[in-house]
């Protein structure tokens, strides 16, 4: 009988999305919508409980509505999570850091952080290509699972060359369990 009924919570949250079928757990997974898309990513509270928290936090209130992406490397990543848009600012609130053993792939999302391991607030990043170089020195949090196309037609630019000229920004951020449907 439970193993009947883990069968059917996960079928519970079985939903179609581009014609193929993926299962999610809604509570831990966001919906950051772009000017091209929809971007989905799966947050794993299993590696970073802190971090996850502090995000959905910040997403419930919503945080994350209208930031830019403020420094973006071609190849490299796309950082958000500055309400100032300038790479400096925060919500104001440090994070432990929760460095883990996940790699640094296409489609990482993880924290960015200054000098000091535990100064990582609200700004992440999401990687466009591996980055093994990173791993064990940022806190992974979470993976693109859909919409990666979309995360690559963000407008690149850094505001230390100067060439951020109208970045692109996150259009509205949602925990899944919190949209209607």
């Amino acid at each position: 009988m439970r193993h009947f009924l883990v069968g059917l919570l996960a079928l519970v949250f079985l939903t179609l999305a581009g014609g193929k079928a993926m299962a999610y757990d809604p509570e831990n997974t966001l919906f950051m919508d772009l000017k091209d898309g929809r971007v989905v990513i799966e947050m794993r509270p299993d590696l970073a409980p802190k971090t996850v928290a502090r995000i959905k936090e910040l997403v419930r209130q919503h945080f994350y509505d209208g930031v830019v992406f403020h420094r973006v490397i071609a190849g490299f990543m796309a950082q958000t999570g500055d309400p100032t848009g300038t790479g400096r600012g925060g919500s104001g609130k440090k994070l432990p850091a929760e460095f883990n053993g996940e790699h640094h792939l296409r489609g990482t999302v993880s924290m960015a952080r200054a000098a000091d391991p535990d100064s990582a607030d609200s700004q992440f990043f999401i990687c466009f290509a591996p980055a093994e170089f990173l791993d064990g020195q940022y806190t992974v949090w979470g993976h693109v699972t859909e919409g990666m196309e979309f995360v690559d037609k963000i407008k690149k630019g850094d505001p230390q060359s100067g060439a951020v000229n109208n970045p692109d920004k996150i259009i509205r951020m949602q925990v899944a369990a919190d949209v209607k449907q």
